[in-house]
């Protein structure tokens, strides 16, 4: 594995996984969107399934195609992001593959509306792809619908933006929920993982210890708006007036971004009845 994640190039992550990741970089998406294809490339027979086909982008989806053909049978969509799941219809489209998803698209203006998954999973469903099965795990948090997916045999975790290499997921309210997504992060260690794959960037070996410093992370951050509110006047603060103080180690062109995981940050605080909202403001019970 390189060290630089090249969009368009075919990695091959494990024996019988293959990443290509799509040309969409940037500030939220890292390196681009990963789309990961399982199943025995090497030997160019069996079927095949697609994990996160990624967003409408024509030459990311005909290397898809180009990759997979008349083998594939499954594309898997962890969550409706626009850079998730809108090529999968191309996709399938092409190959006569069936889609499969959280059933219910969030009302929310980030989501990919048209999608309609020919089978729609929710936890714990199993689906047989030939030679290896796949496991549905429901995963709120980042989106209400996100799923990753346990590829069983291989115990080896596809995790959309649940869990992403070298950034932090933005959890934006209302459809995104940090009580949820504190509880999806605890709800993995009920599995046997060795290692993810994620939807940006590269596979983390330490899935463990990954989720145990998501949480710390997280947590120092819950804490950091506690102590604002704490020296705040009255114990009372605006949300806009919170960012510049809790995200003071955080550049300030990822305000926007931090300003909804500030929110998510806030809604949980008043779930867990330790601060409440009033006006727009926020104090500190």
């Amino acid at each position: 594995m390189t060290n630089t994640i090249i969009p368009g190039e075919v990695v091959r992550i494990h024996p019988r996984v293959r990443r290509i990741t799509a040309p969409n970089p940037g500030m939220m998406t890292g390196p681009g969107t990963n789309a990961y294809i399982i199943g025995d490339a090497e030997g160019g027979q069996g079927d095949l399934a697609l994990i996160d086909p990624g967003p409408e982008i024509a030459s990311h989806a005909d290397l898809l195609i180009k990759h997979t053909g008349t083998r594939l049978r499954w594309i898997f969509c962890t969550h409706t992001h626009q850079d998730h799941s809108p090529s999968s219809r191309a996709v399938a489209r092409a190959t006569g593959a069936k889609i499969f998803g959280f059933g219910k698209v969030p009302t929310d203006g980030r989501q990919d509306t048209e999608f309609k998954p020919d089978q729609a999973l929710v936890n714990d469903d199993v689906v047989a792809c030939g030679a290896f099965r796949i496991r549905a795990i429901h995963t709120p948090g980042h989106a209400s619908n996100h799923l990753c997916y346990l590829l069983e045999g291989e115990k080896l975790l596809f995790t959309g933006d649940h869990v992403m290499q070298g950034s932090t997921v933005v959890i934006s309210p209302p459809d995104g929920d940090m009580f949820e997504y504190f509880a999806s992060l605890n709800k993995l260690s009920q599995y046997d993982i060795t290692a993810f794959a994620p939807g940006h960037g590269h596979v983390i070996d330490t899935p463990r210890e990954e989720v145990a410093k998501i949480i710390a992370h997280r947590l120092k951050r819950e804490q950091k708006v506690v102590d604002a509110l704490t020296k705040s006047p009255a114990r009372t603060a605006t949300l806009d007036a919170l960012v510049p103080v809790v995200y003071d180690d955080v550049s300030p062109k990822l305000h926007v971004p931090a300003r909804r995981s500030l929110h998510a940050h806030l809604l949980k605080l008043g779930r867990d009845g330790r601060v409440v909202e009033q006006h727009a403001q926020w104090r500190l019970l």
